[in-house]
C-alpha cells in the first residue's frame, strides 16, 4: 500500500497560527494531483517548532480528509520514546496508516540504544512504523545491521533512507528477507537512482509543490521505465535542488504561497528566503509550467 510519491507535508501557518482551512485545502489538492502518500508532521511539516497540541491537530486534520485516499505516515518521531509512543497512540486513533519515526537525535544513542528505542515503541504501540534514517539531521546512523534486526519486528514496516547512500538498499535487501518491507527515499535528487536499487517510492519535499509531476516520476520506475524516468526527473533536478537552497522548508512554502496554497510563512529558527532564491524558484516553475 505505502508506494509511490508520498509528500512531506509543508505545515501552513497564518499570522504565527496553524491555518486549518489552508491545510485541508492542501491535503485536497493532493488527492486531486494524484499524490499517493502523505507524510503530516515530519522535518518538513517543521515539528520541532508546533506545539503538542497542534502536531496531534495537523494529524487529525490529515486524516480526515486523506483516509482511504492515500496512505498516511504520520510523523511521531521524538529522541523521547515517551512522547513518541503518545504521539504514536495519537495517529492509530486518528486513523493513521503507519507512523514514521526518527533516530534519537541529541542523545546519540548507540546501535543497541537504537534497537531499544525502535523495540520499545514497537512493543507499546498498535500502529506500523517505518523507520527513520538521517544521519545529516540526528547525527545518529541506523546501521544496515540494525535496521535488518528491526525488521524482525512484525510491525517494523519500512525504512525511509535520508542518508544519500545509494548501497544502502542494496546492502539491506541481502540482509532483509521479508518481501514486504517497504523501501522509501528521503531524497528527491536520488529517488529514481533509489528504485533502480529495489525502492518503491519517495517521501518528497519537492512534491510539496510538483506534486503531479514527482507522482508521474513515481509510477515510471515502479512500472521499470527507468530511461522515460530519467527524463522527467532531468526536469525536475533544478526546483529539487532549490527546495535546499537555504533551509528547508523557506523554499517549499514559498513556492506553495506562489501557487495560492497558503502563506510562505515559517517558524524561527527558518528564515524567510532571499529575494535571489525566491527569483530561482519562481523562474523554476514558470519552466515547469507549474505558475
Amino acid at each position: 500500500m505505502i508506494h509511490g510519491s508520498i509528500v512531506a507535508l509543508i505545515t501552513p501557518f497564518k499570522d504565527g497560527k496553524l491555518d486549518e482551512a489552508a491545510l485541508r485545502n492542501i491535503v485536497k489538492w493532493h488527492i486531486e494531483q494524484g499524490t499517493n502518500g502523505i507524510v503530516p508532521v515530519g522535518t518538513t511539516g517543521e515539528c520541532p517548532t508546533l506545539t503538542p497540541e497542534e502536531h496531534c491537530r495537523v494529524i487529525e486534520i490529515t486524516a480526515e480528509i486523506a483516509k482511504g485516499k492515500m496512505s498516511i505516515i504520520a510523523g511521531a518521531g521524538s529522541n523521547n520514546p515517551v512522547e513518541a509512543i503518545e504521539y504514536s497512540k495519537v495517529a492509530e486513533k486518528a486513523g493513521a496508516d503507519a507512523t514514521l519515526h526518527v533516530a534519537g537525535y541529541y542523545n546519540r544513542p548507540n546501535q543497541d540504544g537504537l534497537y531499544a528505542h525502535f523495540k520499545k515503541l514497537h512493543d507499546e504501540t498498535n500502529i506500523p512504523i517505518v523507520l527513520y534514517n538521517i544521519p545529516g539531521r540526528a547525527v545518529v546512523n541506523i546501521l544496515p545491521e540494525t535496521v535488518a534486526k528491526l525488521a524482525e519486528l512484525p510491525r517494523v514496516i519500512g525504512i525511509k533512507d535520508a542518508t544519500g547512500d545509494l548501497a544502502r538498499p542494496w546492502v539491506e535487501r541481502q540482509l532483509i528477507k521479508r518481501k514486504d518491507f517497504v523501501w522509501l527515499s528521503g531524497e528527491d535528487a536520488t529517488a529514481v537512482s533509489y528504485n533502480v536499487a529495489g525502492g518503491t517510492g519517495v517521501i518528497s519535499v519537492t512534491a510539496n509543490v510538483a506534486p503531479k509531476l514527482v507522482a508521474e516520476v513515481q509510477a515510471l520506475t515502479l512500472e521499470g521505465k527507468y530511461i522515460e524516468a530519467r527524463e522527467k526527473q532531468d526536469s525536475l533536478m533544478r526546483l529539487h535542488k532549490l527546495m535546499f537552497k537555504e533551509p528547508s522548508p523557506a523554499g517549499a512554502k514559498y513556492a506553495c504561497s506562489l501557487l495560492g496554497l497558503c502563506t510562505e510563512e515559517c517558524r524561527l529558527p527558518v528564515m524567510p528566503l532571499s529575494a535571489q532564491t525566491k527569483s530561482e524558484i519562481k523562474s523554476a516553475m514558470q519552466d515547469l509550467s507549474l505558475i
